[in-house]
């Protein structure tokens, strides 16, 4: 059927038989491309991360080596670099099980782990991150683990055991940087130190412990070698003497055997030669003359060899157990001076001990007895800080306040003044042709004070009831008693117009007028000025 629709195809478009094959090959050459472009290869110093619909529960798909595709808009991908990152730790001042701080400066080096789980623990908590960022949480992780560690080791432990020291340093770490896919490579602790001074005091003590073992030992050798060299001494002059002896006895015999021989010749001499018996005679008693000199001569001559030789021997002897006994008294000086060195380092040792006891029993007080006192101390040092900051900051903020007020105050009297000075200034120009009303209108702005400051002259005057008994000399020309009494009644009162006078001001006639007597005015406050109101025109 196919056939017969590609012949069919020909007989309408004969081209597309000549098109079909490289439409095809197109196509096929572009799905090979499009398929190799999603193919990620990993390095393998590298970690491929493939995130997005992976399959399952997982976040995310970790491969080391080979390779794998990425679907596009499904899938993504990402890398996690396995090279090491070396971190500085440089712990001062950790809190060690005997309550004393331990400076531990050290180096670790981690790396992204290819283990299946520590790579999606990685995938998950460290994909994206820069290595300033991987190194920073793993400087947190391992200086809080390490504070541990030496939290429950004491000094002679961590100083001493550092096999312990490391393998507790790895096992916390280790199972620590797991956690975000980390893993420990290496880890270098270069020096531990502490405040106090107590690892020192320690090798110190050890120090002085292995001189004075040295310092023993090596008179202990002396004493051997000297004693020694004394005994082989003696025994070479003990040797000496003994061959000395040996070889004397050996040459006394020879000559005794000599004489024998002679002897016995001399004697079958005289046998065989009986004529010459006289001359045999002679010469044998001269021989036998001589023989027994010799004799004398020679048992002399041993018998000072052999006092000699006794006598280098008891000289021998005698220095061999001199130096014997100087050696015995140069040992026991030197064992005497060992051991006073040794009883020295101890006290020291022990004086050191003590005082380090002396110093944890002071430290626990601190922390025990003094430590509540010292916080309890700087509570209540904070709190009345704070209380007096407080106060500080409230009279700060009062007096602000007040001073805001006062400049407010200020202000607003000032423009006040700025205005009334305003309002004055356009009052006397508005008056520039009778200058006497701009001081007339001022004393009358100032009219209700004056009043007022007149008023409070009687208002504490308490008049219950007044009663005015009238004379009835009002018609011979004088005035009447109640007139009297309000004349007397306001003449109490402040000269109103003898202080506009004073002040050059002329009040206006509403408020009436002072009565002269000739070219001078009566004095108001002696009662003789009189307000004369102004005729009713009406």
């Amino acid at each position: 059927m196919a056939h017969d629709v590609l012949e069919t195809l020909a007989q309408v478009n004969p081209i597309f038989l000549i098109g079909f094959p490289a439409a095809a090959t197109v196509v096929f050459l572009g799905m090979v491309w499009f398929v190799a472009s999603r193919y990620r290869r990993c390095p393998s110093n590298r970690i491929l991360v493939v995130y997005g619909k992976v399959g399952g529960s997982r976040a995310a798909k970790c491969l080391h080596g080979g390779g794998t595709f990425v679907w596009p808009l499904a899938q993504d991908y990402a890398y996690l670099s396995l090279e090491p990152l070396v971190i500085e730790i440089p712990l001062e001042g950790a809190l060690s099980y005997n309550n004393i701080r331990v400076n531990v400066p050290a180096t670790f080096t981690v790396g992204i782990s290819t283990d299946p789980v520590l790579m999606n623990n990685a995938a998950e908590r460290l994909l994206m991150l820069d290595d300033r960022k991987i190194r920073e949480q793993a400087q947190d992780i391992i200086l809080g683990q390490l504070r541990l560690v030496i939290a429950t080791l004491s000094i002679e432990e961590i100083n001493k055991d550092r096999e312990k020291f490391m393998a507790l340093i790895n096992e916390n770490v280790e199972q620590e940087i797991n956690k975000i896919g980390l893993e420990l490579i290496n880890v270098n602790i270069r020096d531990i130190t502490d405040e106090s001074g107590y690892i020192e005091a320690i090798g110190k003590r050890a120090a002085a412990e292995a001189v004075n073992r040295a310092k023993v030992e090596v008179a202990q050798q002396e004493r051997e070698g000297a004693t020694g060299e004394a005994i082989a001494v003696r025994e070479k002059m003990v040797n000496v003497a003994r061959e000395s002896a040996s070889a004397a006895e050996g040459k006394k015999e020879a000559e005794r055997r000599q004489r024998v021989t002679l002897a016995k010749l001399e004697a079958a001499s005289v046998t065989g030669e009986v004529e010459s018996k006289r001359d045999q005679e002679i010469a044998t008693a001269q021989r036998m003359a001589e023989t027994v000199a010799a004799t004398k001569t020679a048992e002399q001559e041993q018998r000072i060899r052999v006092a000699d030789a006794e006598s280098l021997a008891v000289d021998g002897e005698n220095t061999a157990n001199a130096k014997i006994a100087e050696s015995n008294a140069r040992l026991a000086e030197i064992r005497a001076e060992a051991k006073r060195r040794a009883e020295v380092a101890a006290a020291k040792a022990l004086e050191a001990v003590l005082i380090a006891e002396r110093e944890q029993e002071l430290a626990r007080l601190a922390k025990v007895e003094l430590a509540p006192q010292e916080i309890e101390k700087k509570r209540i040092e904070i709190a009345a800080e704070a209380e007096a900051e407080k106060l500080r900051r409230e009279a700060r903020g009062n007096a602000d306040a007040i001073l805001a007020k006062y400049m407010a105050e200020a202000e607003g009297i000032q423009k006040v003044l700025e205005a009334k000075a305003e309002g004055y200034r356009k009052l006397v120009a508005a008056c520039a042709e009778n200058p006497q009303v701009a001081p007339t209108l001022l004393m009358i702005e100032q009219l209700p004070t004056i009043v007022a400051e007149q008023v409070k002259a009687i208002q504490n005057l308490k008049i219950d009831k007044i009663t005015v008994w009238d004379s009835g000399r009002n018609g011979h020309g004088q005035n009447g008693s109640t007139a009297d009494f309000l004349s007397s009644l306001i003449g109490s009162l402040p000269a109103m117009h003898e202080l506009a006078r004073q002040a050059g001001v002329e009040l206006p006639s509403v408020l009436g007028k002072v009565r002269e007597n000739g070219d001078t005015a009566r004095p108001f406050y002696a009662g003789r000025s009189e307000i004369i109101p102004e005729p009713d025109k009406g």
